[in-house]
């Protein structure tokens, strides 16, 4: 509490005197950060000037390496482009860009070394070096360049770009129809507790990817997803053709044709209904490893196309049927993809690997970069520095703001570093500031209505008998009374809250058996149980575990539990009473208060120790009680350094269980 008046006085005092609102640079969080920054990044640049000076051409050209990863990335993006388009027209201003973020020139050239594309910039462009980098052949893929740049996943075992899809590729029509499938699917899943999402090959053919690759959680749900593994008419073709083309070329070597899947392994269609790769029809890894083995099939050969016949299963004529699958897909693919180019890299002088020497303009280049650097470093600084005060004024201008009386509000939180969970944090006070506001004021409008009831009736007996309207007999006082004793159960009841929440609640710990104390509350409470018709009952074991507690207190909060559950108990219910120890052996005593009435519906359940809360709203204090007696309760059993709890299923009834210290064998 100090330290808040103290930020109140200075906020004060920064009000009074408006020179002081901000501090100096020299003491500010933002100079202190430009500071060590400048320190750090002039430290940091006079070490790295003078490795560079000292270092040897050799390792210059050691650190050269470092830019297969940027050509492996250059390659991969012309690889895609030849595996989408049938020709390279167009593949300038790809070209263009890759070389503007690689800060290198990038050429594309025919087999014949004809141009197809460069991003020299001169008029003249310089001589293309005699080995180009590398050959873009998306049906004959540089593994080594297609796994760098496409983070170790690179081309199929075939060397076959999986991004050149020819004829496979479907409509927009086809994908439109298998999206909205796989939507439904996906939301089928979904309901299942399976989560699950929709992921797009190259093809456009969307699939259903289960998070946590485990796809058979999928079997045992009434979600169907073989019909996403159904061939559109276009897919059947292709395959078909395919299919053919691996014959033809089987048929040369004297070995019967086989019939492939729609994952382009053969053997069991049955096998491969599922794929376990995306893209069902996505030429992927034909090899023979990951097809599923064939089963013995009982029907006659001469009842069998030879097109279909499943050969023999040996090493040599799986190898000859992976041969002859990878040879039919490049024969179908051809057409669809942009013919085999060079591909060159190298700076704009024309050379592959761009490089230089410790010469005295070299030097002066070092020192000149370290000089940028050097900027660089301090610019973002300021940068950072300045977003990272810009929250810090937001928050002291919304606290200020709510010192104030103004309306919370909450502050926008940048990330989650220490000032963005600050950020966060202010915001989980402002509204809870703003919650508790709105109760406060509920709970005025709740105490003025309760009150109002038994207060307007009272005047309007009186002023009744006044009028001599009413005569002052018997049941005329005894009605009064009602109100009155009404008007003090309502009071006293606040009163308990009050005190509560100021926590002097006064209590009178002794040791108490439960289930003494549990009968002595269904004994109150046992007329009012038997006029409603319900069965109130009592099971503890005896001797019942103990506590220490203060028994009126304790009794009261049960007898709470006890006065709802009866009330909200059909006729020829059961309302019982339970006591036991708990079962982990810290001494706890569990108190469970079970009904069989109408239930809590699961979206009121979190509200039920809420004052002024009822079920039904349509209740009044003579039907439905005031809305106060289970916030009581909490706040009894707190004070006893307990806690309640509450489950409940609709129709069925409900179960309030406190949970109390008990009495461990060395205490009193």
């Amino acid at each position: 509490m100090r330290r808040a008046r103290g930020g109140n006085d200075r906020s004060d005092s920064r009000r009074e005197t408006p020179g002081r609102a901000r501090l100096p640079l020299r003491r500010s969080l933002l100079g202190r950060l430009l500071a060590v920054s400048a320190l750090v990044a002039a430290c940091s640049v006079a070490a790295t000037a003078w490795i560079a000076v000292q270092t040897t051409s050799g390792a210059i050209k050691q650190e050269q390496g470092q830019n297969l990863t940027a050509d492996a990335r250059i390659y991969d993006t012309l690889l895609d482009y030849a595996a989408r388009n049938p020709t390279w027209d167009g593949v300038g201003a790809t070209v263009r860009e890759l070389a503007r973020e690689s800060g290198r020139r990038v050429a594309l050239t025919t087999q014949g070394r004809q141009p197809l594309a460069d991003s020299a910039t001169a008029a003249t462009a310089p001589a293309l070096p005699p080995q180009a980098s590398a050959v873009v052949d998306p049906l004959s893929v540089d593994t080594v360049l297609a796994a760098r740049g496409t983070d170790g996943q690179g081309a199929a075992a075939d060397r076959i770009d999986p991004r050149a899809v020819g004829p496979f590729r479907l409509s927009a029509a086809d994908s439109k129809t298998l999206r909205r499938t796989a939507d439904d699917k996906v939301e089928c899943l979904n309901r299942a507790g399976i989560a699950s999402d929709v992921v797009v090959g190259a093809s456009g053919r969307p699939r259903v990817q289960i998070v946590g690759n485990d796809p058979e959680r999928a079997l045992g749900t009434r979600c169907d997803l073989a019909a996403l593994d159904t061939p559109t008419r276009s897919e059947q073709k292709a395959l078909d053709a395919l299919t053919e083309l691996a014959d033809a070329c089987l048929k040369r070597q004297g070995r019967e044709g086989v019939q492939l899947n729609s994952d382009l392994s053969w053997g069991d269609p049955a096998s491969s209904t599922v794929p376990s790769e995306p893209g069902p029809l996505v030429p992927r890894v034909p090899l023979p490893a990951p097809a599923p083995v064939p089963t013995p099939r009982d029907a006659p050969e001469e009842d069998t196309a030879p097109s279909v016949v499943t050969p023999e299963r040996t090493g040599e004529n799986d190898r000859a049927i992976a041969s002859c699958v990878s040879a039919a897909r490049s024969e179908q693919l051809s057409s669809y993809v942009a013919s085999p180019a060079l591909l060159f890299i190298g700076d704009e002088g024309g050379a592959t690997l761009p490089g230089f020497d410790l010469s005295p303009t070299n030097t002066a280049r070092i020192a000149g970069a370290a000089a940028l650097v050097l900027a660089l470093t301090v610019g973002a600084s300021v940068f950072a520095g300045a977003r990272l005060v810009r929250p810090l004024h937001a928050l002291t201008g919304a606290a200020q703001r709510m010192r104030d009386g103004e309306q919370p509000e909450s502050v926008p939180v940048s990330g989650d570093d220490e000032v963005g969970r600050l950020a966060a944090a202010f915001n989980d006070m402002s509204a809870h500031r703003a919650r508790l506001e709105e109760q406060r004021k509920a709970m005025v409008s709740d105490v003025a209505h309760e009150l109002r009831t038994p207060l307007s009736n009272i005047r309007g007996w009186l002023e009744a008998a006044q009028d001599g309207l009413a005569d002052p007999d018997p049941a005329f006082v005894s009605s009064l009374l009602e109100e009155a004793v009404l008007l003090q159960h309502i009071i006293d009841d606040l009163q308990d809250l009050a005190a509560a929440d100021a926590g002097v609640l006064r209590l009178h710990p002794e040791s108490v058996e439960i289930r003494e104390l549990l009968s002595q509350v269904a004994a109150a409470h046992q007329a009012r149980a038997e006029n409603a018709g319900v069965t109130l009952a009592v099971t503890a074991t005896a001797p019942g575990p103990t506590l220490r507690a203060d028994p009126v207190r304790l009794r009261q909060a049960v007898g709470n539990l006890v006065s709802n559950a009866v009330r909200h108990t059909p006729e020829g219910g059961r309302v019982t009473l339970r006591a036991y120890a708990h079962e982990e052996g810290d001494g706890a005593v569990l108190v469970e208060v079970t009904d069989t009435g109408s239930g809590i519906p699961p979206e009121d359940l979190p509200h039920v120790f809420d004052r002024f809360w009822r079920a039904e709203k349509s209740r009044s204090r003579r039907t439905g009680g005031s809305g106060l007696g289970l916030a009581i309760v909490r706040k009894l059993v707190e004070a006893h350094g307990g806690t309640v709890d509450a489950t409940s299923v609709e129709g069925e009834g409900s179960t309030f269980v406190l949970r109390l210290p008990g009495t461990t064998p060395s205490g009193p």
